[in-house]
């Protein structure tokens, strides 16, 4: 019985061992579980947590640039303000001084060269002249009357010689008869220069007259009348006085052209008889047709800058002087067929430069959320866009963002396509 009862006892299954190994194994995987849980938890925090840190950026697509119309210029590489001047202007005076007594001219009219402009009080001058002709007729009288008289003594001169040669006279009555003789030729010879003096008084005596009549030196419209009858106008300044110097301002509308200061250090793009077109800021919509009259060969100091002169291809009467104006100068290189050049442009708050008028700049060409840097060379820039010379091909997405948190490589959030 004690064998048999032992050998049951061996054979019992135990059965409260396998409850307890298994709850022990539950506890480990359930541990294991929340372990991974969490890991799973930390990583999408992160992830989420990293994609909220990164910075928002916007999206520009760089555009090709194309020519100006009619495929006749290229794309701007550099623009320059300045304004319109007259390269033919003049304050227009009389020569002497005297009474304004008519004006014939008012702001905004057309003048042709010689027209008359205005008079002065022309009655002294008409005395003058007067006087100056009656002097020259009493010259001329004078001058005869000398002729006469040395008329008169020539034969009697030529009598006595030949009496002093056949010894009837003597000789000292032939030295008094020549004598004779030479001071009427020499008061023929004061005669006619004092005639000569005469004329030349009568000559300026009719300039002077001439000179009360004020005339356009060249055609052009009168911009400023500066004097009215009745003042006294002057070519000379009175010094604090009440005498005008001029009486009105005349310019020649077809010598309108742009003058404008171009950095120095970008002076080396522009060249003469190159391309250009140009806005005026009262028609900012206006694109106008120019080209480079010459570049002034000598720089300001003060500013750095190089003085440009531009001109017109064809003239208007809108364009006025001192107007404001925006000059965009082009490259002549093209390509054929459809005008489109290597350039593009993008929005100016696309591309960092270190100030205005800089030669070079950096862009951030997005590749799915992460950003590339890139350095560009650039072009003409206004309030629309930024040309971008070299650095970029159309096509190519930028960042626009603040710059301060974009990086090369850094990822991004886009928030705007």
């Amino acid at each position: 019985m004690t064998d048999k009862s032992e050998l049951l006892r061996q054979l019992r299954i135990e059965r409260d061992a396998r409850p307890a190994e298994s709850a022990s194994s539950r506890r480990l995987w359930w541990w294991l579980a929340g372990v991974l849980v969490l890991l799973i938890a930390l990583g999408a925090a992160a992830f989420f947590g990293l994609r909220s840190s990164a910075p928002a950026v916007k999206v520009a697509v760089a555009r090709a640039a194309v020519s100006g119309a009619g495929g006749h210029a290229g794309t701007s590489i550099l623009d320059a303000s300045g304004y319109v001047v007259a390269r033919r202007q003049a304050t227009v005076s009389a020569k002497i001084t005297g009474k304004l007594s008519q004006l014939f001219i008012e702001e905004g009219v057309h003048v042709k060269e010689g027209d008359v402009v205005a008079k002065l009080d022309d009655r002294n001058a008409t005395a003058a002249l007067l006087q100056a002709k009656a002097g020259v007729t009493q010259a001329e009288s004078t001058l005869l009357q000398a002729k006469a008289a040395a008329a008169d003594i020539a034969p009697i001169y030529a009598r006595d010689r030949k009496l002093a040669a056949a010894g009837v006279i003597s000789s000292t009555a032939l030295d008094q008869s020549k004598a004779n003789f030479d001071a009427k030729q020499t008061d023929v010879a004061v005669a006619q220069g004092n005639l000569a003096v005469r004329r030349a008084a009568l000559e300026i005596a009719q300039r002077d007259l001439d000179d009360t009549t004020v005339r356009a030196p060249f055609t052009g419209v009168v911009t400023t009348k500066n004097a009215q009858p009745g003042e006294i106008v002057s070519p000379l300044s009175a010094g604090g006085g009440f005498t005008r110097s001029g009486i009105c301002t005349l310019v020649d509308m077809d010598s309108l052209e742009v003058e404008v200061d171009v950095s120095e250090n970008f002076i080396s793009r522009v060249h003469a008889d190159e391309p250009a077109t140009l806005k005026l800021n009262a028609y900012p919509d206006w694109s106008i047709p120019a080209y480079v009259i010459a570049v002034v060969p000598t720089a300001d100091r003060s500013k750095a800058t190089v003085k440009v002169r531009v001109g017109f291809k064809s003239r208007d009467p809108r364009i006025l002087p001192e107007m404001g104006a925006r000059v965009s100068f082009l490259s002549g290189a093209q390509s054929a067929g459809n005008g489109s050049t290597g350039a593009v442009t993008l929005p100016p708050d696309a591309v960092q430069t270190s100030g205005a008028g800089t030669a070079t700049g950096v862009v951030y060409v997005l590749h799915e959320d992460t950003l590339e840097r890139r350095e560009v060379k650039l072009g003409a820039r206004n309030s629309d866009a930024q040309t971008v010379l070299a650095g970029l091909s159309a096509g190519e997405r930028v960042a626009v963002g603040d710059f301060t948190k974009l990086s090369d490589g850094a990822h991004v959030k886009v928030v705007d396509r």
